[in-house]
């Protein structure tokens, strides 16, 4: 798998969009990190609530330290959002996680060979196919993780012989007719069976230690954290087309429990400190779909970050509306809602 890197100095065009809460903890992130006032009050000056700032609230804010730059602005977002409802009460109490035991040391070991041989054979699986590939893409210069949305892009990803080819259809709903690569900003591929195939080739030697049972999508899944050492790692950073890293890797891999497939993986890069990206995550999820009247394991919804100094990039991608690879086959290119956070959304374990 590869991701292609152009970090863009953009200022947001989109207001940023927070809760109540997600601002209470932007404010306790800019605290501790000691972020000039000037800096935070600027940010917030582009922000949003969705919901309403209280008197309460806003006395609270203020305890905790913040400059008087941001006093100010936090007492605008107040009077701005007095007719906003407010936020929703915290429900009751959730569940305590089930304990539910592991399997046996041997059961491990053949769900790994059975996810192993899955994997190596998955791509040969799959029909050709076309679909609407979604990738929201999310900036933020402050670095505390409250992202603003950069742009939207569609494209038409065709898959062929086992082969992916994108044709980049729309970027904030105006047509244009660009390859992907030449867009700027942050790009990946390889969803598609290479970033799985890598993990569990023979010659990665990727170390499995299983971890814990998880829930995903209703279904029972085996979670186990690997590791990839440098030297046998095929997964590349390209930066602006200058720089190449091949850093090892670490992560998760979600098997189902019923079927042995791979659900869910997760990448977090080792990437040396002189390379000008310092961190790098993936997640992959697969969910079955529907393909003219057959189910397949195929990709639901990747996301990216990526940092460079304080500049942090986040990419969204969504892949839709599947259909079977064919001339009569066409794709309505109206931009999708985004996923419900259900579809992704890990949830506590429970006694089968």
């Amino acid at each position: 798998m590869r991701l292609l890197v152009f970090f863009l100095a953009i200022g947001l065009a989109a207001q940023t969009r927070l809760s109540v809460e997600q601002l209470r903890g932007f404010l306790k992130s800019s605290v501790e990190l000691h972020q000039p006032d000037k800096t935070v009050a600027a940010y917030l000056k582009k922000t949003k609530l969705t919901n309403r700032l209280s008197p309460r609230q806003f006395e609270d804010f203020i305890a905790m330290g913040v400059g008087p730059m941001t006093v100010e602005v936090l007492r605008d977002l107040m009077m701005a959002t007095k007719e906003l409802p407010a936020a929703t009460p915290v429900g009751a109490p959730k569940p305590a996680p089930v304990f539910i035991p592991p399997p046996e040391a041997e059961e491990q070991k053949r769900v790994i060979a059975e996810a192993r041989s899955y994997a190596m054979g998955y791509s040969k699986g799959l029909p050709d196919f076309l679909c609407m590939q979604v990738t929201r893409r999310y900036i933020d210069p402050s670095g505390l993780g409250f992202f603003g949305q950069l742009d939207v892009i569609n494209a038409r990803l065709s898959y062929f012989d086992q082969k992916e080819d994108y044709k980049v259809v729309s970027v904030n709903g105006r047509n244009v007719d660009t390859p992907m690569q030449r867009l700027g900003g942050a790009t990946s591929s390889g969803e598609f069976g290479s970033m799985m195939r890598q993990l569990f080739e023979p010659d990665t030697m990727a170390r499995f230690e299983w971890l814990r049972w998880a829930t995903l999508r209703g279904k029972r899944n085996h979670v186990f954290q690997y590791y990839v050492a440098q030297p046998n790692s095929h997964w590349t950073i390209n930066y602006q087309d200058k720089q190449q890293v091949t850093p090892g890797y670490r992560g998760l891999v979600f098997v189902e429990r019923d079927t042995l497939t791979v659900t869910r993986l997760t990448l977090d890069a080792d990437i040396p400190a002189d390379f000008p990206v310092q961190e790098a995550q993936t997640i992959l999820d697969y969910d079955m779909t529907d393909i003219n009247g057959k189910g397949f394991m195929l990709p639901l919804k990747a996301e990216v970050r990526m940092r460079e100094g304080k500049h942090l990039v986040k990419n969204e991608v969504e892949f839709r509306m599947y259909r079977k690879f064919g001339t009569d086959s066409t794709i309505t290119f109206d931009t999708p809602d985004p996923l419900p956070e259900t579809a992704t959304k890990e949830t506590v374990p429970v006694k089968p």
